[in-house]
């Protein structure tokens, strides 16, 4: 028996399906290796300039402020929702500002040691100077570029500014956050026990990295624009 006829398309040409079009780049995407580059940095710090727990979880926690920083991007590019922007936005700003603030207390007075000196709140003059002093500049950089380049690649570029919904992207942040750094602060009392062991520091990087990159692969294949 022969097959039924194909129907043309309206142009009169056969529509063929592209084998590669629904198919997810995933490592190879050039937001992935800006991740990966990006939290070699801190790898390299602990292998070679002698890092300990503390300015490897500072840089972790400014990492949250870039976070945020770009999540208030994307609910104001949001293809969706535009009215609830109005509310959105201003709340999110005060909700995860306290609660990237609260992190920041425990991560500067617990570690840094800030509790015994009785100045522990993360101001900006403090943060900026335990910067400076933990030499993070260029490693904070890279984080940012890492989170910049996902943004216009990915959110901008990729179309999937379309798919996003303002409120859904409310408590993205909080998910990947919370996860990871509560692994990261269990693994930090760990060092802390056993007085910064350079190979357990680099374990604990890697296992940030695992789970960053988990993550954002997660949140492409969410927020992937519909064909």
């Amino acid at each position: 028996m022969e097959p039924p006829p194909t129907c043309p398309a309206p142009d009169g040409l056969l529509q063929v399906p592209d084998a590669t079009s629904s198919s997810d780049p995933g490592l190879r995407r050039p937001s992935a290796v800006a991740l990966v580059a990006a939290n070699l940095v801190p790898l390299y710090g602990a292998l070679f300039l002698g890092w300990e727990t503390f300015p490897v979880l500072l840089l972790f926690w400014v990492e949250n402020v870039i976070i945020g920083v770009f999540n208030v991007l994307k609910i104001l590019f949001a293809g969706q929702g535009h009215l609830t922007k109005v509310f959105l936005l201003p709340f999110f700003c005060v909700h995860y500002g306290i609660f990237t603030m609260v992190h920041g207390v425990f991560v500067i007075g617990f570690f840094g040691g800030a509790f015994g000196l009785g100045t522990p709140v993360p101001t900006l003059a403090a943060v900026q100077h335990l910067m400076e002093q933990q030499h993070l500049a260029w490693a904070v950089f890279g984080l940012f570029l890492s989170h910049a380049i996902s943004f216009v690649l990915n959110y901008l570029r990729g179309g999937e500014y379309r798919q996003a919904n303002p409120a859904a992207l409310l408590m993205q942040p909080y998910g990947r956050v919370i996860v990871m750094h509560l692994t990261i602060l269990l693994g930090a009392f760990i060092l802390a026990a056993l007085r910064t062991p350079t190979v357990a520091l680099v374990l604990l990087v890697g296992l940030k990295l695992a789970l960053d990159l988990r993550a954002h692969l997660r949140e492409r294949r969410k927020f992937a624009p519909t064909p």
